[in-house]
Order: structure tokens, then sequence, then C-alpha cells
């Protein structure tokens, strides 16, 4: 097949995955198709190398199936995947990852930085998470403080049925949203309980609607 064939053929074998899933495809060397997902980017480019350490590479390498938990050593965020290789004509051709959020286990509480010190706030009471002036703030029950980790870490930390991303610049809890308006170009904008409007951007809408089925 031509190339623009095996792409195009690529990215409708994508739209069968969920939208949680990142697709990678390899050659023995380097990456020649990916497909983000809007829980989890590598950031990987056609044309970068299969980097050591990772499942692409240990599944090449193995000429097997590999599935495990790799470090954000690698590609600054922590992922679970699975690689494949596959052959043809009995020569090892590349390799197929599917890549998955990993979430971090054990914890249940955001701890925030107050003007006093730190406060433990349980997952539940966090009402939505913010990026403004470089920092993360979280918006809590009757008070707020901001946290070192940018926005995309707490995307792998915080539980998935109560937390979406909505935009480049939020994290809402969705138990706390009063109700949805729609807004231009296929947007949206959230009343959360206490009266702030969240905006839900255009490259997030349809992810949106999708997890919350509507």
């Amino acid at each position: 097949m031509e190339k623009l064939s095996v792409v195009s053929l690529l990215n409708v074998i994508g739209e069968l995955f969920s939208d949680e899933i990142s697709i990678a495809v390899s050659n023995t060397k380097e990456y020649i198709y990916y497909r983000p997902s809007k829980r989890v980017d590598l950031k990987i480019k056609p044309g970068d190398p299969v980097k050591e350490g990772t499942i692409a590479y240990k599944a090449l390498t193995t000429n097997q199936k590999v599935s495990e938990f790799i470090h954000r050593e690698v590609y600054g965020v922590p992922y679970h995947g699975m690689a494949v290789p596959f052959e043809y004509g009995g020569k090892l051709e590349g390799c197929v990852t599917a890549i998955y959020p990993a979430y971090t286990e054990g914890k249940s509480v955001v701890t925030i930085k107050s003007n006093d010190g730190w406060i433990p706030v349980p997952f539940e009471n966090v009402k939505y998470l913010e990026v403004k002036d470089r920092k993360t703030h979280v918006f809590a029950d009757g008070f707020s403080g901001t946290h070192k980790d940018p926005l995309q870490e707490f995307e792998y930390l915080l539980p998935r049925d109560m937390f979406i991303r909505c935009h480049r610049s939020f994290i809402v809890n969705v138990r706390y949203i009063q109700e949805i308006y729609p807004d231009t170009h296929s947007t949206f904008i959230l009343e959360m309980d206490n009266q702030t409007r969240i905006p839900v951007s255009q490259s997030y809408a349809s992810y949106f609607r999708k997890m919350l089925g509507f």
C-alpha cells in the first residue's frame, strides 16, 4: 500500500480504541505512526527512534509481546502499555504499541500549599483544578491552594470516575457540575455548584461529551 493509505488505515483502526489509549507503530528502529489520546501523550513523532527501556524496544529485542509499567524517566510521564511485534515473510518488521495512562495507586488526597502550611484534601472534596500564572491551583470546599505538579500529572493521579480534563487549563470533578451550557464552535460552559463557570475547549468537547454520555 502507498504510505497515505497505510496512515489512513491506521487512523481508522485507532478509532476502534478508547480515547484513553494512544497507539504507536514502529519499524525495527523508529516510529512511523503515532495517535495520541486525551489521557496520555508521549509526544512521539514519526521518525523518532525507538528508545531503549520502552515496551516497544523490549518487544523488538525479544520478538515477543510485552505488557508492563514504564516509569516517567523514559518519556516524562509514567504509563502502562502493551507492545506486539509483527513479521512479514518470516522477518521482524516492527511492532504496534497500545499506551494506557498510569494511575497512581494508594493515594486518596491532594496535598495543597496554603498560606500557613499544607492541607491534605480528599479527592472527593476537590471541585476543580486550574493552571494560571504557571501554578496549579486546587479548589475545594471553601478554600483553595497551590500544588507543585503540573495539570498533566493530575490526569494520572485523579480517579477517572470523578475527574475529567475539559481544557488545557482545567480539570473538573464531574460531581460538582451543576449545569452544562452550549457555547460557540461546538464548545460548552460548565457551571459548577459554587457558580464558577469553566470552559470546555473545542479540542476536548467531543471527549467530554463521550465521557459524560450526552
